[in-house]
């Protein structure tokens, strides 16, 4: 409690100080002013005849009129009892002020008309300029609406004049201060969200309230600057402050996202309303002077419209939502809180639209808006932090689901790794070698090289199941267990893929080489719809066939020919015919061809740098003296 008192207590020094010293500060009222449109350096001249000059209390701003000057008659003489005897001025618009005809001072730059927001100045005054009847002239080159007011011009001691700066900048940045609190808070959510975000690239919906939640401390906090008169300049502030007015782009696009929904055509019609202020602020960074001014003039026709289309955007989360006892359990709190957060900007917008039309008058609009500001800040905040709730809750449901399927697919592999074992068993006769990549953590590709103990040949069957990914898999693994299951009463290359084709029926399509193969080279190989192995660098010639399960009541005849010793065969899944580079093209028959008569490491392993798109299998057979076996 202590340090609270000494915190506030150190917030409102500053302002006490300033009231005390705001007593010796005196201003120049506009009725003592006249001003003229256009830029004359002999206006500031004191004998200048002012008869067709207007009062500077009923100016009021035209955007067809970017230069003015400014006269006002003061008596500078009771400042001379002052040690340092100064004059401030505040304005929205880059200036110089001439007192008696001496340029005394400046800020901003009149050719491009930019101001700093920290638009109040203070020159020293000499002591030849303290007359009883002086005059103070302002060439004043406006560039933006928001100096909707008369200048105002302040004469006092330079320290009670930096006093009173002080303490509007604290007691604006302090007015401001809650809001802008709320809103960065809000900003450093959407780090939160990001962070989610990048744990989880499905969610789109949570990049989106990230972004909303930048573009919403970037607003808020521009208009701290603003409030507390920071050193930057318009066009600075003007190009940041631009940025937030993709709000309302960002804006339906989450609550058409996070409802499940397209966007409709009619919010795709309105959105680019909305970004006419994104526009309005690039203009204001780098138009001229003129330029921007005549930009504001269109603006202040199309404004109407344009708040308008934000109102209507501000109904999404009723259109998407409705009706809301057609929405999932889980999703009626996140629908609640988007149409509150939608009602607190609909009532923004509905104010400064009644603004527009002279409703609300100017001075009102001002107080209106911070309470506004605040309730909406509050109302985003827990909408946000809600949201946040939810949405957080539901990504841990979603991870516990995916690390049980992680579990589920490592398991998954691990079988497929027990079915389709790295070390093949010895073959007497044969040099056999193999090499399997599957192209997700569990592959639609098989093999199993058996041999019979019976005859001394060998079976190989080499197949691919149509589609990817576990359920693949899955099938994989129990065509290898019906394979095994078969080969205990027959080794007939046509009869088990008949067995096969019987148990798949309705289960899938798998394409299939079965092929017997005895120690003197003899085989007998029946095809159902797989690639020809290749024998000795050429494919080899077969008829062709239905993949297995597309037809019930279909043979797999099959077909014999010779391997004299020396010969190799090569086994290849279409995983490396397919394999695909970044410009499309495929690594093809030919490439495979060429490769034909390598190993089975290298074979893989051009297909796979080629670009992977597919299980890779390939498998090759030598015929070897006899004796020889497999390692």
């Amino acid at each position: 409690m202590r340090k609270l008192i000494l915190i506030l207590f150190a917030c409102a020094a500053p302002l006490a100080a300033a009231t005390v010293a705001a007593q010796s500060v005196v201003t120049i009222e506009p009725q003592q002013c006249v001003w003229h449109v256009g830029d004359n350096s002999a206006w500031a001249a004191t004998t200048l005849d002012e008869s067709g000059w207007q009062p500077y209390s009923a100016w009021r701003f035209d955007a067809n009129a970017p230069r003015i000057w400014v006269r006002c008659h003061t008596n500078l003489a009771a400042l001379r009892s002052l040690s340092h005897p100064a004059l401030q001025v505040h304005l929205h618009a880059a200036s110089q002020v001439f007192v008696n005809g001496g340029l005394v001072g400046a800020s901003g730059n009149l050719s491009s008309g930019q101001f700093s927001l920290a638009d109040f100045y203070t020159v020293q005054l000499a002591p030849s300029a303290l007359t009883s009847q002086s005059t103070v002239a302002l060439r004043i080159a406006l560039r933006d609406i928001v100096q909707i007011a008369p200048a105002e011009i302040l004469l006092g001691d330079e320290a009670a004049l930096q006093d009173h700066r002080a303490a509007s900048a604290l007691a604006g940045a302090l007015d401001f201060l809650p809001i802008a609190l709320s809103f960065a808070l809000i900003g450093v959510v959407g780090f939160m969200l990001f962070g989610l975000y990048v744990t989880d690239r499905n969610r789109l919906e949570l990049l989106l309230l990230a972004v909303m939640c930048w573009l919403l401390c970037d607003l808020r906090l521009s208009e701290l600057c603003v409030n507390a008169l920071a050193p930057i300049t318009f066009g600075l502030y003007s190009f940041t402050y631009s940025f937030g007015q993709w709000l309302e782009v960002f804006w339906v696009w989450f609550i058409f996202r996070i409802a499940g929904k397209r966007v409709p055509w009619f919010y795709r019609v309105i959105i680019p309303f909305t970004l006419w202020w994104f526009f309005s602020g690039l203009a204001g960074a780098f138009l001229s002077a003129n330029g921007n001014l005549a930009w504001q003039a269109v603006e202040a026709i199309v404004s109407p419209y344009v708040f308008f289309a934000a109102v209507l955007c501000t109904t999404a989360p009723l259109v998407a939502f409705w009706p809301l006892n057609r929405v999932a359990r889980d999703r009626r709190a996140i629908a609640l809180f988007c149409v509150a957060w939608g009602a607190a900007d609909c009532l923004r917008f509905m104010v400064y639209e009644l603004n527009i039309f002279g409703f609300i008058s100017n001075t009102r609009i001002v107080v209106l808006q911070n309470h506004i500001l605040f309730l909406r800040a509050a109302t985003t905040l827990c909408s946000i932090l809600a949201l946040l709730t939810i949405l957080f809750r539901e990504q841990r449901r979603i991870a516990q689901e995916r690390a049980v399927l992680a579990g589920e697919m490592e398991a998954a592999r691990e079988i497929q790794q027990y079915l389709i074992p790295e070390k093949l068993p010895p073959t007497p006769g044969l040099t056999i070698r193999s090499v399997y990549h599957p192209s997700r953590e569990v592959g639609g590709d098989f093999f199993q090289v058996l041999p019979d103990p019976r005859d001394g040949s060998t079976l190989i069957v080499v197949g691919d199941v149509a589609g990817k990914g576990l359920q693949a898999g899955m099938l994989a693994a129990l065509i290898v267990g019906a394979i095994r299951t078969a080969f205990k009463f027959t080794s007939d290359p046509g009869s088990i893929l008949a067995l096969l084709n019987e148990r798949l029926q309705g289960r899938g399509l798998v394409t299939c080489l079965a092929m017997r193969i005895d120690v003197d080279g003899s085989i007998e190989l029946a095809n159902a719809g797989h690639l020809p192995p290749y024998i000795n660098g050429r494919e080899l010639a077969l008829e062709g066939a239905f993949p297995l399960g597309a037809l019930l009541a279909v043979s797999f005849p099959a077909q014999r020919f010779q391997l004299s010793e020396g010969e190799s065969l090569l086994f290849v899944s279409d995983g490396v015919i397919e394999a695909r580079n970044p410009e499309g093209e495929l690594f093809g028959f030919e490439r495979t061809a060429a490769l034909s008569t390598q190993s089975a490491e290298k074979i893989a392993h051009a297909a796979q740098a080629f670009g992977q798109e597919d299980d890779i299998t390939v498998l090759t057979l030598t015929l070897a003296p006899v004796g020889a076996v497999h390692a």
